[in-house]
């Protein structure tokens, strides 16, 4: 069995600590996988080089071939791994906006590991004030550890404060994932077709009755 996972980063530098948080959590989510014999494979999405096809599907209602190829690989996703850099206590624009414009049901049923990075702690909330309800909204099953991460947090020896929340993090999530198993990828086009099919079919039955 392989476990599909689609990782998020919605750093706005190069480099970029919010991209080295998700890397960091990315690689201890596989390390327990393949520990309990599962494989694994990963999908990364970054958002900076697709903030004007964000802003574009946003104003047009309409995704470019590379944004409808990231709205398949979250589709097809086992698991996902959403990592934010904090603006104001909040998630970051272009991280909102991109989930604003991905298709309704996409994250129906996905178990997610939220992350955030920022300047200090103070923005540490943001996990369960933001983000948690972000993704229950989206209809996301939404793991019970996420990982913040301040500027100190970073350069820390192996045994930081941070490799231990990675660490739980990841624990949690692989439990999760496992309890959840393989998803079954949302059609969001079967279903409007089959609910146009029944109306034709209502209206077909309909004009019959009439005559």
């Amino acid at each position: 069995m392989t476990t599909r996972l689609a990782v998020v980063s919605g750093g706005l530098r190069q480099p970029s600590s919010t991209r080295l948080l998700a890397d960091r959590i990315e690689s201890a989510v596989r390390h327990r996988l393949t520990r309990t014999g599962v494989e694994s494979t990963v999908t990364v999405i970054e958002l900076r080089p697709l903030a004007r096809a964000v802003t574009d599907a946003m104003l047009t209602g309409f995704g470019t071939p590379e944004l409808e190829t990231t709205f398949q690989a979250l589709s097809s996703a086992d698991g996902l791994i959403a990592v934010t850099p904090a603006f104001n206590a909040s998630f970051s624009g272009l991280f909102k906006s991109f989930f604003d414009v991905v298709p309704e049901e996409t994250l129906a049923g996905i178990p997610v590991l939220i992350g955030a990075t920022g300047g200090t702690e103070r923005h540490s909330l943001v996990l369960e004030h933001a983000l948690r309800p972000m993704f229950s909204y989206l209809h996301a099953v939404v793991s019970p550890t996420g990982v913040y991460a301040a500027t100190d947090d970073f350069g820390a020896g192996e045994s930081s404060p941070l490799n231990r929340r990675i660490e739980r993090a990841a624990e949690d999530f692989t439990r999760l994932l496992r309890s959840c198993g393989t998803r079954q990828a949302p059609d969001a086009w079967s279903d409007e077709l089959s609910a146009m099919e029944k109306l034709l079919a209502d209206n077909s039955r309909r004009d019959d009755a009439e005559d």
